[in-house]
């Protein structure tokens, strides 16, 4: 680790640590109730899952239509089912006159055919702080996320699942896009880094420590035909024929696995987001109970030393009531013990020296273990004496 980032977690720890570590208790708690409300969804979705019967396209239909109306499983729109096919476009089950067209995407620089295609260009940027570059300490520990920038471009066609032996005429299921964002089993058919040429005005990004390009990386992914996969969703008959579309209560839509994979993953993750939560959990109540308990004390300690302040103030404000025969001349053995200026009025309880002025005792007795100043008793108040 460079010491610029030594210096990122530095701050960061001074920061995380405040307060006793109040903030660290406060981060750990807001991550323990983002884990358990992944929880609460995953364990929901897995739940769905493994009850979502897992068929061929084939045997869709069969099961829309012996789904009755009052069955408790079917939904609203639909059933939610597990669905296993292989990619195919649309235009090839039209049997029209489009169907000698097939309308497909093709990948620009390999060629190969899909029904879905991402082209990505990202633009990877270096840094170098140079002469006269000081960048700030949490600019470099987020640096990763502000150095690259990436414009992304998808095009998509109609498409649907079919079975693997597939012939003109039979079954298939459309596939409905609209409203899902659950990411897809794209296969990654170009890849390629382009260096960037550099420029007078990259010399001076380096040399004043600005980011600076150095280079292009050019990516496209498809959805290739004839890629075997699972769509995971609402499944209903329009028009008579099956479509499914994506629900947003489950996190799998289009997917490579199967549903015992999907499974298997589930409830791996749905472990890990529940004992996660337990022991961050755990770990911020601590936290927060022992800065709360650390800042009472500390705030008690504060009142306290404020109201000893007060008590000094208002005492140093009130002028002692001297008598005349206290101000006036005495002999060496009746004079204070401590000022050594004035005659000895006052007697120590439980001790019961007189040895002090009322104003000296007075003082004593403001401290914060008083004593006699003669036995070194601990002693309670100070008693004002009269002569007759």
């Amino acid at each position: 680790m460079s010491a610029h980032d030594q210096a990122a977690a530095a701050i960061l720890a001074q920061i995380a640590l405040a307060a006793d570590g109040a903030v660290l208790g406060l981060a750990l708690a807001y991550v323990a109730v983002r884990s358990i409300l992944k929880f609460t969804f995953t364990s929901s979705a897995l739940r769905q899952i493994s009850k979502a019967p897992s068929l061929r396209v084939a045997d869709l239909r069969t099961l829309l239509d012996c789904s009755e109306p009052h069955d408790s499983s079917n939904q609203s729109d639909g059933k939610l089912v597990v669905v296993r096919g292989v990619v195919e476009a649309k235009s090839a089950v039209d049997g029209n006159w489009k169907g000698f067209r097939p309308n497909v995407l093709v990948s620009h620089e390999s060629g190969e055919k899909g029904v879905v295609l991402q082209t990505t260009q990202t633009c990877i940027y270096n840094e170098w702080r140079g002469f006269l570059g000081w960048t700030s300490d949490l600019r470099a520990l987020f640096a990763k996320s502000w150095k690259e920038q990436e414009s992304t471009s998808l095009r998509m066609v109609p498409f649907v699942l079919v079975d693997s032996d597939w012939r003109p005429q039979a079954d298939y299921v459309v596939v409905n896009m609209d409203g899902s964002r659950h990411p897809l089993p794209l296969t990654t058919v170009f890849h390629q880094l382009q260096p960037v040429n550099a420029t007078p005005y990259t010399f001076l990004q380096a040399l004043f420590g600005h980011e600076y390009p150095v280079g292009l990386l050019d990516e496209e992914r498809i959805l290739p035909l004839g890629k075997d996969i699972s769509a995971v969703g609402i499944c209903s008959l329009k028009n008579g024929i099956p479509e499914i579309k994506s629900c947003k209560d489950l996190p799998y839509f289009l997917v490579d696995m199967t549903k015992d994979q999907m499974v298997v993953e589930l409830a791996f993750r749905t472990k890990i987001l529940f004992w996660s939560g337990i022991v961050l959990g755990s770990l911020s109540i601590g936290i927060l109970g022992f800065a709360a308990v650390r800042n009472w004390n500390r705030w008690k300690e504060w009142r306290h030393q404020r109201q000893q302040q007060q008590s000094r103030a208002s005492s140093n404000n009130v002028d002692v009531h001297v008598d005349d025969d206290e101000a006036g001349d005495a002999p060496d053995g009746a004079l204070c013990v401590i000022c050594l200026m004035r005659r000895r009025r006052s007697a120590f309880v439980p001790c019961g020296h007189l040895v002090c002025c009322q104003r000296c005792a007075l003082s004593v007795e403001r401290e914060a273990a008083p004593k006699c100043p003669v036995c070194r008793q601990a002693i309670r108040n100070s008693v004002r004496i009269y002569d007759s």
